[in-house]
Order: C-alpha cells, then structure tokens, then sequence
C-alpha cells in the first residue's frame, strides 16, 4: 500500500472512529451527537463565546489587509479588550477583592513555538500586545505583576483606569455584602467570568493563538488563572494543531487542559474528539467530576475544529472567508454510554 492511500485509508477509518465514537456519547447537549467539522483551508479563525465573533472577523480582516497572523490574533483579541462594557476581558472586567481589575494574557507562534505571557497586571489597555512584546523582545516568556507593569511602562504601551466607573459601584456593593469576620457567614458567591481564547490557522497551514482575561470576579489579588498559562488556557503545536480554554481556571490549569487536547489530536482524534475525551478525562480524575464550569475549543492542521464545556456546553465563534458564526458546543454532565478513547467515565 503506498504511503498516500494508507494516509487515506486511516483518515477514513479515524472518521469513522470518531462517529461511532460520538454516537456511544449520551451526555451532549440535547443528547445529539456533535456534528464533525470537515476539513478546510485557512484562513479559519474560532474564539469562545459570542463575543468572540467580532475578534474572529476583525482577524480575518487583518489577514486580507496584508497583516500577519500574529497581528491577526493580536488585533482581534485586542477589539475585545477595547471594549469597557465586556466583565470578563480588559479594563472593563469585574475588579479583584480590593476593587482593582487585574488582567492576564498570552499569545503563541506555532512556527518557532514561542509564546509570550503577562499575569497580573494593572492600569494597561492590551495586555496581549504586551505578551507579544515580552514573547518577541525579551529571552523571557512569563513577566507578572510590577515587573511586567514596569516592562509595560517602559515600552510605551496604553493606559487605562484600574476600574471602571460601573464596576466600582457593583465592587462597593459586593464589599457591603461580604460577612464581618465575627460572623462566620459564608461569603456570597462570586460572580461567573470568562475568557477569550482565540486560536487561528493561518493560509499558509501555520498556526497562532491568543489568551486574555480579567480573571475571577472578586478574586484575591495577585491570583492568576489558567488563561495565561502555556499548556492551560493556550496550547499551539504546529504539527498538529491548537486549543484555548474558558471557565473557571483552576479546575484547567491543574490538568493542563489545552495541552491533553492537543496531544489526543496529536494522537488522531478529530478536535471534536479530543474536546470530549479530556474532558471526560479530567472530570474522571477531579473529585468534582462534571461540576468543573470549563469549556475548550480546538482546531488542527486540516482545518477541523470542535468544542465542547462541562454542563450545558458554551456557545463559540467560528470564522473562515465565507462565513462567521455562532456554534453551541455539546455539554458533558455525566459520564458516557460506553467507552471514549479507552477512558470509562466515573
């Protein structure tokens, strides 16, 4: 047999895999079987959530305008941290504990595999341009806090207000409701937050992805997420392909969410297939099991992608030159019929 046609009889019998696969999954939303994305040429650009959707076609738009696709991935995180009115990316996000809105981010470049990370940082409009500046100027691929405000700085990047005018008022009245320590009350729970992870391949089959965040509303300060965390909220491997993730980013960044995706597609599974085996896979292993609040999207090199969330799924955007849309992922709540990729559920 020659090495294309046994190339094409196990694509075949890996499609076929990932049906039946599919079918045995009684725990999607709806209890439908995903619909499989076939293959496609880049450009093809997915985000999570709807608000995703502008930042796929604004990197879209940057691609047709000569752009690279680091400043695709770049500009089109960069639209949604511009906006004051999203809680969860940007200045505009639900401040920590103390008032004060701290953001994360980072980016990575499938070809050379370099990445580029900033964590808790302050008072800056787009901290995924400073990712890319530490990703392409320093010997580093993490700085957090003062020293990446002081790297910020001194780089000239854009200010802005430590929170806004909206979000100091809804911070004074979750400080009011907080218990007295005398009291041993529980505290109220804080509010729900999420990301934009942005993963793209480019025409040229190389691919590129983004992170950016505001974290956990409420959070203590100086904690960071998974969303700038290379293998947690972001995983690019040009062989194979690229993951990001959303949710709540302790329950990711403990399994290294984005890279076990990657490395089950780097094992053959479709990007749908990987999004539920993992998940299936942490949610075995955490004393938790399907109450995790996560959600990944992925795509490969083939220009296939898929997502999938714990409980009722999440909605994501998809992009490509004829068409940007929203697509609902399948949600996991319970473990599956039968096997998926060898793992047995709880």
């Amino acid at each position: 047999m020659s090495t294309t046609s046994r190339r094409e009889f196990l694509a075949q019998a890996a499609s076929v895999t990932v049906v039946a696969r599919a079918l045995t999954h009684s725990a999607t939303a709806a209890d439908v079987p995903p619909v499989l994305s076939q293959p496609q040429p880049g450009p093809l650009v997915v985000s999570t959530w709807p608000f995703g959707k502008p930042s796929n076609e604004q990197a879209l738009k940057i691609l047709k305008e000569g752009g690279s696709p680091l400043d695709a991935v770049e500009q089109g995180i960069r639209l949604t941290e511009s906006d004051l009115g999203n809680p969860s990316v940007g200045l505009g996000g639900i401040p920590n504990s103390e008032g004060i809105v701290q953001l994360d981010a980072c980016i990575m470049s499938g070809p050379g595999h370099r990445a580029g990370s900033v964590a808790a940082v302050t008072g800056f409009q787009h901290p995924i341009s400073i990712a890319r500046r530490v990703m392409e100027t320093t010997r580093h691929v993490m700085l957090v806090g003062e020293g990446a405000m002081r790297f910020a700085s001194e780089h000239g990047f854009e200010k802005g207000p430590e929170v806004t005018e909206g979000q100091r008022e809804a911070w004074k009245k979750w400080k009011a409701e907080q218990p007295k320590p005398t009291t041993g009350g529980a505290r109220p729970p804080a509010p729900n937050h999420d990301t934009l992870a942005l993963i793209l391949l480019a025409p040229d089959g190389n691919i590129y992805g983004g992170c950016s965040t505001s974290g956990w509303g409420y959070k203590l300060p100086g904690r960071v997420g998974d969303s700038p965390i290379i293998g947690g909220g972001l995983y690019v491997d040009n062989e194979v392909g690229a993951a990001g993730a959303t949710g709540i980013g302790e329950n990711v960044m403990r399994f290294c969410g984005t890279f076990l995706f990657v490395e089950l597609m780097r094992q053959g599974r479709h990007p749908q297939e990987a999004c539920i085996e993992a998940i299936q896979r942490i949610a075995k292993l955490d004393p938790k099991g399907f109450d995790l609040s996560i959600n990944f999207i992925a795509l490969d090199k083939q220009g296939r992608y898929g997502a999938a969330g714990t409980g009722s799924g999440f909605q994501y955007a998809v992009a490509s030159n004829t068409y940007s849309r929203v697509e609902q992922s399948p949600g996991l709540t319970a473990a599956p019929i039968g096997p998926v990729g060898g793992n047995q559920g709880k």
